[in-house]
Parts: structure tokens; sequence; C-alpha cells
């Protein structure tokens, strides 16, 4: 039986054959035409129907583009809201300020000043000298992750810009790439967020696949600039160097490391962590053998010649069974070691703080060669060689895809466990990989250096992580933000395109809708979209014990992964995602 658009249209054809008095072949053709219109017209309808249950979070989140952009021409952008300090925006020492910038003086009640001395590389400026703590001037507009973020950050912009491409907001895109040369130029690397107390330390490396999203999607429009890719592989190239010498190295293993050159608690920690090093202490002289002598009396060598940090008092208490309360006698004090310092700060660079992944409190991550870093470090050196290619570099290509193959055996012998099924981490210090399962181990699958054989043996281990609302970060319930119950929106994409790469497409059909449907459920609980998510009970609610425990609303990195898994599920599945939206109504914004 025919639709019953079709059904009512079929008269109107006949009436116009008879007046035409056209052939009996013709009647055929028409018939045929007709059945192509009504069928598109039906095919248009039942999408519009689809799309305008998903209508309000898009819209969330293509407002939200506008929202959170930042340009260091506003008022609004200068101000560090999780700094107590007065306001002071930072310009390199050998760039002339900008008259926005100066302007900018008179209209904020700002101060504008100069970095003391030119920047090369990271750590070859103490941030501790810079009086008070700042934001680093950047020349274009900037998508923030959300709430109180002014800040571009390092690898969420990544995530962010694919949202951005997938929106068409190409030119905001490649907006806050140039803005990641300005800080190579100037700042020494693409550095962990643009505030002085970052010039130590940098992010997750993800600029190649930044750079490629835009060249991509102008070529796509046919608009392709091969000057500009000439330009951001030079810039590339040598943001590259920074993960592959010293003191970024991981040993003798040929793999590199995450490390911040800085000293002592991280400036931003005391802020959002109130009590956090208390904990850690705590936990430590609680757990002995989990550390590696964290821990130290005052009155040792270590921390009287070297205190950079707080020190705690000891007490040594009677336990009783009675309400009463005891006395307690004090047992001296102790301080964190520089080496804990050293492990807490590279945490930061990783990105995964906190997650118990490389030891108590993540303190050992600079100890790691993390597969997380050596996987995005071979995709650089794969994208490296493509630019190359297209630039007409064949020498070089030929280099990149020369270190690409080296880095790709190491990860093997290093990284890969085949009686396990997943790559770990490996801790190039006690020469011992990990046994910690982490997310991360689906990051070969993503950049292409699992073999097929070895995508197998990881996807065995999916039930390991899946859970009702997507992918946790680890089975592991450290108290960390980054282990369970938690969904995170960059892994989820990475995991998912991984999973997909191999062509387990149902899977990954599966945990992308489990993702996806959480954030949507979410949204029409309370009408905004978070930084993360519990994937055990599908809401936002959070309970984080150790270390930055809110839950941002914005969310710059989820909007992105948002749109980008939405554009990889099947129509059937985006069907079914907008029905369930147009269920329930959606909350007021907040």
């Amino acid at each position: 039986m025919p639709p019953k658009t079709f059904r009512r249209a079929i008269p109107r054809i006949l009436r116009r054959i008879c007046v035409s008095n056209w052939q009996p072949f013709a009647f055929a053709f028409v018939i045929s035409v007709a059945i192509g219109c009504v069928a598109r017209t039906a095919k248009a309808q039942s999408a519009a129907a689809r799309d305008q249950g998903l209508t309000p979070i898009r819209e969330y989140i293509a407002t939200g583009w506008d929202s959170l952009t930042r340009s260091l021409t506003e008022c609004k952008t200068i101000v560090d809201p999780k700094l107590a300090a007065a306001a002071v925006l930072y310009i390199p020492a050998d760039f002339e300020a900008p008259i926005a910038v100066q302007q900018l003086q008179k209209q904020c009640n700002v101060q504008a000043q100069h970095l003391p001395m030119v920047v090369h590389k990271l750590g070859e400026i103490d941030p501790g000298k810079i009086d008070p703590a700042g934001l680093l001037y950047l020349p274009s507009k900037y998508v923030v992750p959300g709430g109180r973020f002014n800040e571009m950050y390092g690898w969420d912009s990544y995530f962010i810009i694919r949202g951005l491409v997938q929106d068409n907001r190409i030119d905001l895109a490649q907006g806050m790439v140039e803005n990641f040369f300005f800080e190579i130029e100037h700042y020494g690397a693409v550095l962990n967020a643009n505030r002085t107390y970052y010039l130590t330390r940098s992010q997750p490396p993800f600029l190649t696949s930044m750079i490629l999203a835009v060249y991509d999607a102008r070529k796509s429009a046919g608009h392709e600039d091969r000057a500009w890719l000439e330009r951001a592989y030079k810039y590339a190239a040598r943001d590259y160097g920074l993960w592959t010498r010293e003191p970024h190295l991981a040993g003798s293993t040929g793999l590199s490391r995450y490390y911040d050159f800085g000293n002592g608690p991280a400036p931003e920690s005391l802020k959002d962590e109130t009590g956090h090093l208390s904990q850690v202490a705590a936990y430590i002289l609680a757990h002995p053998s989990a550390g590696r002598g964290y821990l130290v009396p005052a009155k040792s060598s270590e921390a009287s010649q070297a205190l950079v940090g707080p020190l705690f008092g000891l007490q040594v208490c009677e336990t009783t069974t009675t309400m009463a309360r005891s006395d307690c006698v004090s047992a001296g004090s102790a301080a964190l070691s520089t080496d804990y310092y050293k492990g807490d700060r590279a945490m930061r660079e990783s990105g995964y703080d906190i997650s118990f992944r490389f030891g108590p409190f993540g303190a050992a991550t600079h100890h790691y060669a993390p597969v997380c870093l050596n996987s995005l470090l071979y995709k650089t050196e794969q994208d490296l060689a493509m630019m190359s290619d297209i630039l007409g570099h064949k020498e070089e290509a030929a280099d990149w895809r020369k270190r690409a193959e080296d880095r790709k055996e190491r990860i093997q012998t290093y990284l890969w466990d085949a009686k396990r099924g997943l790559y770990f981490d490996y801790d190039f210090e006690k020469q011992l990989q990990s046994s910690y399962e982490y997310v991360t181990a689906f990051l070969p699958m993503w950049t292409g250096i699992a073999t097929p054989e070895q995508a197998r043996a990881i996807m065995k281990n999916l039930s390991v992580f899946e859970k009702p609302g997507g992918l946790v970060m680890s089975p592991n319930e450290s108290g960390g933000q980054w282990d369970y119950p938690y969904a995170w929106a960059p892994n989820q994409l990475l995991a998912d395109e991984g999973i997909r790469r191999y062509g387990f497409k149902e899977d990954a059909d599966r945990v992308s809708y489990e993702f996806l449907s959480t954030v949507a459920e979410n949204f029409r609980r309370d009408g905004t979209i978070r930084e993360k998510y519990n994937a055990v009970t599908r809401s936002s609610e959070t309970q984080v014990t150790a270390g930055y425990h809110m839950n941002i609303v914005g969310f710059g990195w989820t909007n992105g992964v948002f749109l980008a898994l939405l554009n990889e599920l099947p129509a059937d599945a985006v069907a079914r995602l907008a029905q369930e939206q147009n269920a329930a109504p959606v909350a007021t914004q907040h």
C-alpha cells in the first residue's frame, strides 16, 4: 500500500496525465517521478521530526560556542576567578602591546605588563617570580571549557575544535590553532593553559590533530590553504621536539614521559583543592608500602634542605571504645618530598588529574612511559609525515615514518601485555609494567598502532570499562575524578573512534549511544551539559573525594564530543535519541 501522502497525490497526477494526453509509456515515467518526489518529502519530514527532539541540545551547544568564547580585548576575560590577586595581562617580552590591549588598561582598570624575559622553552622562566600571576596574551579569540575558566587549555581545545568544525565554526577553530602557534613562538610550547603559572608544563600533544581538523575542513569547503599548512607544519615540528628530548624521555626505553619543570605545590591546586595535600600525607602515612618515600620527617636531610611544601604535624592518639576524648602526643612533623611534587605536577601535564593510575594520587607519573602520551606522539609522527607528503617534503616524510615505526615497536615491547590483552603504562624506573587497567588502552586503536589481533584482545576486555552511561576511566574507585565511576567525553570519543576504526561497528554504536543518551538525559533534567558524568548511575552527580571535585557547567569538550559522536551514529540510532528527547520536557537552562 502506498504512503497516505502518495495516495492523496495519485488522483492529481492522473488528472494531469489525462489533460496532457500523454503516451502510455509516459504514465509509468510520471508515476516513478511522483513516487520519488513523495518519498523524498516523506524522508525530509521524518528527518525534521527526528531532529526536532535534538533541537534544544543542539541550540544549547551552538549558543554555547559564543558564551564560552573569550577575547583578550574584553574585560571579563582578564580576571582569574581562581586567584585573589589583582588582574594582570602579561605580554611576551619581545612583543609590542597591541593597541586593543593598551585600550583595555583604561577600560577595565587592569594592568598590562611585559614578561621579565624572552621565553624560548618551558622552564626557562620561574613563574613563582612573576607576581602577581596572570593571564598570558593570545592574539585570537578562543573557546574555554566552561564555568569559571577564562584560559585556553591545551588538550581541551582538540575536542572543542572537533565540535566547532562540525558546527561550521572553522574561523574560530583556526584562530585557536594559531593561538597555539603564538604560544610556541613566545612561551616555548603548547601550554597547559595561557596562565603564567603554566609556563612550566604542556598537555597531551594534540596539535597536529587540531591542525589537520582545520585544514581538512577548509579543503572540504573548497578553500585548501597549503601556505597555512606549511606554517603549521613548522610549528608542530618545533613543539614535537619538547617530547623527544630530556627531561621528557622515559629512561632508556626510547619512549616519552610527562614532566613539569616547576617545583613544589602546583599553584592552582592550592586554590582548587583545599585540604588535598593533607589528605595525601595521611594516605601515605597509612599506606607506607604504596609510596616511594613521599612523606619525609621534617628533621631529615631532604626535608630540611629542600622543603618546598607545607609541614604536617603528626600525633599519636590512644584509641578507645568510649566517647571520651583521648589525649594525643606530638610525634613531630613531616613534609611531602620533592619527588612527590614532581609527580603531582607531571600528572597535571597528563591531563588525568587526579587518578591512582600512576600510584597514589598520581605521584609517580614522571616515572612512567604512558600509553596515552606515546600513542599520541606516534600519531603526531604519522601526521607530520602526511603533512610532509602534501607539502612535497619527501625525505622528511620518510624520516617521520621511520620515527613512528620505531616508536610503535617500542610501544609493543614495553606497553603491550599479551596475556591480559591490554596496553599498560610502564614504570621505567622499576622496569615494571603497570597492572592498572585504564581506558587509555584504547588509544593504540585510535592511532592505528594495534594489530587486528591486539584489537580483538582489547575488545574482549570492553566489559571492564563499559557501564550503562558509557566507558568508565578505570574499574578502580580511588576517589579521584579520573577513575571509577566517571565517564569523560575525551576518552569516550577516542575509544569509540578506535573501536570503530577496527571494524567493531555494533560495539562502537552501542557504547557511543550509552554516553550520548546519558548527556541527553541529564540535559533534559537540568538544561546543562557537564564536564563529566557518572557512568554507573547515568547522572551528573559526582562525589569526588581526592583533589578537584567540581563538575563544571559548559562544557566545551563535552559539547564537541557530543556533536562528533552524533555525526558518526547511524540514522536509526539518532532517531531513537531524538524520540527519547521528545518524550520528556527540557528543563530550564541554568
